[in-house]
């Protein structure tokens, strides 16, 4: 098995951005389908300001192919869409998934969990990562159409999705409850732990799927619900939690684990499943039946194994997230 290595890149990061993601109206929320993808006609996706501030990046890498996804990738009779390498499908939001860090254009400089996820696998397989800058609507067609042959980004297994594509799961999806780092509030894992709360959450999402669900269970018992509030402005959805005057926010965890790791002003105090209460996972996807996931779910089980894919999700602040055993097709949300 590979070894794997971490070089160092400096990379700038929107702290600005960061502070958006706080607010409750996401950046993402049309990236997953899961948790976070808006409903139709919910709202649109909000720009976060950039800014030139730069850090330190970590790029994980595997010293060398795998020799069993490699042998397995050869049996399969998978041809890439360009021979050598593995056409990757990504997309630049935000972080920690993938964004475009300040000062750089090309597909090759996008940084997150979601583009060196996608790095990872094209070593794995001894091909060269090929990354392709997608907008979340185009790239069902583009893998259809072969124009790419592996799409990373965020992307939640449903059982719709399973009659065109492939799938290897990588990550839980999930959506985190975060409070002002010096709340009083510890824990938030059921209808009863937010009763009374002001509760900062987006429209037409499955997270106030949730909320609402847990309310009726309050009013039922006679108990005090939720008061969901929505914002446009995630700068005054932010000044909302810091202020006092919203208890919590309610979203997809990885946009917020980041900026609570980034910014130190929320902390995490409950976690439930994107699919709620059924549980979701994300995965890696690629035309059905072309024999590619088999040896791309190898990849992901090597690094799981050799702790490349822990060191990458810590860094990231999403370890809370994590796997143990990558999964080919596994059971995915049911059609709404």
């Amino acid at each position: 098995m590979a070894i794997s290595k971490k070089q160092g890149v400096a990379l700038g990061v929107g702290v600005a951005a960061v502070a958006a993601i706080v607010g409750g109206v996401f950046a993402v929320v049309n990236l997953n389908a899961g948790s976070a993808e808006a409903a139709p006609g919910g709202e649109a996706t909000p720009t976060a300001e950039a800014n030139t501030t730069t850090e330190e990046i970590e790029w994980f890498h595997l010293d060398g192919p795998i020799p069993e996804a490699v042998a397995a990738l050869e049996a399969s009779g998978f041809e890439p869409i360009e021979a050598g390498k593995l056409t990757v499908a990504v997309g630049a939001f935000v972080p920690p998934l993938s964004y475009q860090p300040d000062g750089t254009s090309a597909a090759t400089d996008v940084a997150g969990t979601e583009p060196n996820l996608g790095a990872l696998i094209a070593e794995g397989l001894g091909l060269e990562y090929n990354p392709q800058v997608v907008a979340w609507a185009d790239w069902p067609l583009g893998i259809q159409s072969g124009k790419y042959d592996l799409i990373a980004a965020n992307v939640t297994v449903t059982e719709e999705r399973k009659e065109l594509y492939d799938f290897a799961s990588y990550r839980q999806d999930l959506l985190g409850f975060y409070v002002k780092s010096d709340s009083p509030i510890e824990s938030i894992a059921e209808a009863a732990d937010i009763e009374g709360l002001k509760i900062i959450v987006g429209s037409g999402t499955n997270q106030e799927q949730v909320l609402l669900a847990w309310n009726e269970e309050l009013e039922a018992d006679g108990k005090q619900p939720a008061e969901l509030q929505y914002f446009d402005d995630t700068a005054a959805a932010t000044l909302a939690i810091q202020s006092g005057r919203a208890d919590a926010n309610f979203g997809p965890n990885a946009t917020s684990a980041w900026a609570a790791r980034e910014t130190g002003d929320t902390k995490l105090v409950g976690i439930v499943s994107g699919g709620w209460p059924l549980t979701a996972e994300i995965a890696a996807g690629t035309a059905k039946g072309n024999g590619l996931i088999e040896p791309v779910s190898i990849v992901l089980n090597a690094i799981i194994a050799d702790g490349t894919y822990t060191d990458l999700l810590e860094f990231w602040g999403l370890e809370s997230e994590a796997i143990e055993q990558s999964v080919v097709n596994p059971a995915g949300l049911p059609a709404s």
